[in-house]
């Protein structure tokens, strides 16, 4: 059965495993969420659950959001997303129902999605990892992009890669290990680095790969 949790990061520490090496490990404090909806094939054509995460004040909530969650019977929450199910999986939630850290267990492998850093503009070498040219004094090329392109269609064909916005993009971490589970405070230790800044939320998933 497929499942799934809300986060947010709080930064990145180490443990030392029984063998005495040194594990990297990003702590992410996952929920307590609250199922909001249910989504089944019979009404909406596909199987998953609306979660909340994160409580937020009543002001900050607009009347169709609060509508919602009155419907819901739970309080404001800041940070909503559907997880996807199978129908086996959809019928073991209940509408309010509470969604804790201990739905994973220690050695397990997630996928985690959130928001990279935003970087600004960068050129084409931070961005796309392009070389530079020769730095000598004779060198009219150091850092630009390059060609961009024939002569005849006298344009620059789509997806060439240029300087622009880097960062601020949807990014998905596959198959990553949870090192440890701390039910008491809810927190979730899992092996490396997990996209976007301190405090950024995180989508916590099954692995499809493990």
């Amino acid at each position: 059965m497929a499942k799934g949790i809300l986060g947010k990061k709080l930064g990145m520490t180490q443990i030392f495993n029984d063998e005495g090496k040194v594990i990297p490990v990003t702590v992410v404090e996952a929920g307590p969420c609250v199922v909001l909806q249910k989504k089944t094939k019979a009404t909406d054509g596909y199987e998953a659950i609306q979660i909340g995460f994160d409580e937020k004040k009543e002001r900050k909530t607009n009347r169709p959001e609060k509508g919602h969650f009155d419907k819901a019977g739970v309080k404001p929450q800041r940070y909503i997303k559907e997880i996807r199910l199978d129908e086996e999986g959809t019928s073991a939630y209940e509408v309010g129902q509470e969604i804790k850290a201990d739905v994973f267990a220690q050695g397990e492998y997630v996928d985690v999605s959130g928001v990279s850093k935003g970087k600004g503009f960068a050129g084409a070498i931070k961005r796309h990892g392009f070389h530079r040219g020769p730095m000598g004094h004779g060198s009219h090329y150091h850092r630009a992009p390059g060609s961009l392109g024939p002569v005849d269609p006298a344009r620059v064909f789509k997806n060439r890669p240029l300087p622009g916005h880097m960062g601020q993009e949807n990014v998905t971490v596959q198959k990553l290990e949870i090192i440890k589970v701390d039910t008491e405070r809810n927190l979730l230790l899992v092996k490396g680095a997990l996209p976007g800044a301190r405090d950024s939320y995180l989508v916590i998933k099954d692995s499809v790969k493990a």
